[in-house]
């Protein structure tokens, strides 16, 4: 891209809402100013106008969904209600970084609707009082004036950047599909270009807002994993671990959790991404326990694997303790410049596959490699799997998971331990380290809880 011209166009329209008292605003945000560097930033970067829509309110009509903004229109503005688009003109222009109307940057909101804010609650408009300081934007124009706009700047730019829908069978996401077809009607002329690789680029470098985000819902994940162990025990349900989990969650202000909560035990403790938490925990299972918190947009991820009745067995103990040095082979090997691909000298999951496949054995005494069936870890942010490449070299101020695991069906046995590792100038910080992954203090921990069980029950019947 061509760095010397710097015009962004974005606009994003925004999905339906559920009631809230504050309407769909975060319960915490960035500073304006720091959304307004992004557009700045992703504005130098590209040598032609950028669209970019979010949700256009069809996507979910179930009374259980909760409207949370597309993540894009997101990160560039700090806007979580629906029916908003932004435009954005050049910083470097023979007009002098003005827009055709002489502004450089519009958001378009739609028009108060009291009676619809009877039910969803309050939302912003073009006319409240003080609209440009709460959005952060000097001019903020209705909705309707959005295709106006469009149309001017079309007879200036022959082309233009936007999300592009991914190369699918169906073409891509409904929405993405339904934004193309508005292209095809209101600007035929303008040639679209994907810029969805730039954005994802700025998102993996995480701002310090976006740490303080993480850090808030790892702590929770970790507070929530700790009261998990505390539970656990056979005749419990996996549905009982769960609920007790985004309980804490919630109690402590995360708006939702970051994914389906996964408690996978015995048999289902093989299935990665088990969400039925329907069957009954056993003695002598071993437990898989996938779940993280959201706080603020932004979501944790974290794993723990532990003995249903609070004792691994020794196979149990000899698959945990394989992962667990796996997962420290790799941990110790971040820093910047190593790659969470699968190949490459700065591969990480190389480290910690060959620390699985030299270390034990299957039944029929074949290595374990085998059955770490996935990727070692991914990015997190205001997706539990963020975007970005995994192959570029990480730097300063990413967060990734580190999830090595080992999955044997014909056992009945999956073991996963995952952390959320931010990678510093020198090397790493485990965000989430206060969550023990020692397997004698997960023992000595759940002893505790239950020692303490029995000493309730025993008052209980005195």
């Amino acid at each position: 891209m061509l760095a010397s011209v710097a015009m962004v166009c974005c606009i994003a329209a925004i999905a339906t809402s559920a009631p809230s008292a504050r309407a769909q605003q975060r319960r915490e945000r960035e500073p304006n100013s720091v959304y307004a560097a992004r557009r700045a930033k992703l504005a130098a970067e590209v040598d032609a106008p950028i669209v970019s829509w979010g949700y256009t309110g069809r996507e979910e009509f179930s009374e259980a969904s909760i409207f949370a903004q597309e993540e894009n229109f997101y990160y560039l503005t700090g806007h979580n209600e629906e029916g908003a688009a932004l435009v954005i003109f050049p910083s470097k222009s023979a007009s002098g970084g003005n827009g055709p109307d002489g502004k450089s940057e519009i958001l378009f909101l739609p028009l108060k609707d009291p009676a619809k804010e009877k039910w969803n609650g309050v939302r912003m408009s073009p006319t409240d009082p003080g609209i440009e300081a709460k959005t952060g934007f000097a001019s903020v124009q209705p909705i309707f004036d959005l295709n106006g706009t469009l149309q001017k700047i079309a007879k200036t730019y022959p082309e233009i950047y936007t999300i592009l829908p991914y190369e699918t069978e169906m073409g891509g996401y409904p929405h993405e599909k339904d934004e193309m077809e508005w292209f095809d009607k209101n600007a035929p002329q303008l040639k679209r270009k994907d810029i969805r690789e730039q954005i994802a680029a700025l998102r993996q470098i995480k701002s310090p807002g976006e740490l303080a985000f993480l850090k808030q819902a790892v702590e929770l994940s970790d507070d929530a994993h700790l009261e998990a162990m505390k539970m656990m025990r056979p005749g419990l349900y996996e549905y009982q671990i769960a609920a007790k989990m985004v309980e804490v969650h919630l109690m402590g202000g995360s708006e939702a959790e970051g994914y389906s909560p996964i408690v996978g035990a015995g048999p289902n403790s093989t299935a990665l991404h088990y969400d039925k938490l329907s069957r009954k925990i056993e003695e002598g299972d071993i437990a898989v326990l996938d779940v993280g918190a959201q706080f603020s947009g932004y979501s944790a991820d974290i794993t723990r694997t532990i003995p249903a009745n609070g004792k691994f067995t020794p196979r149990q103990r000899e698959i945990y303790e394989i992962v667990l040095g796996a997962q420290n082979a790799a941990i110790s090997a971040v820093k910047p410049g190593a790659q969470l691909c699968r190949k490459g000298e700065n591969s990480l999951f190389k480290i910690a596959y060959d620390s699985i496949n030299t270390h034990g054995k299957d039944k029929q005494g074949k290595p374990l490699g085998q059955y770490f069936i996935h990727g070692l870890g991914h990015h997190i942010g205001l997706n539990v799997h963020d975007v970005g490449d995994t192959c570029r070299p990480l730097e300063p101020g990413m967060v990734i998971t580190i999830e090595p695991g080992i999955y044997i069906p014909e056992e009945n046995l999956g073991v996963r331990i995952e952390d959320d590792v931010l990678v510093t100038e020198t090397g790493a910080k485990v965000l989430s380290e206060k969550l023990t992954r020692d397997p004698d203090q997960i023992e000595r921990i759940m002893a505790e809880a239950a020692k303490k069980r029995a000493s309730e029950a025993k008052k209980g019947d005195d």
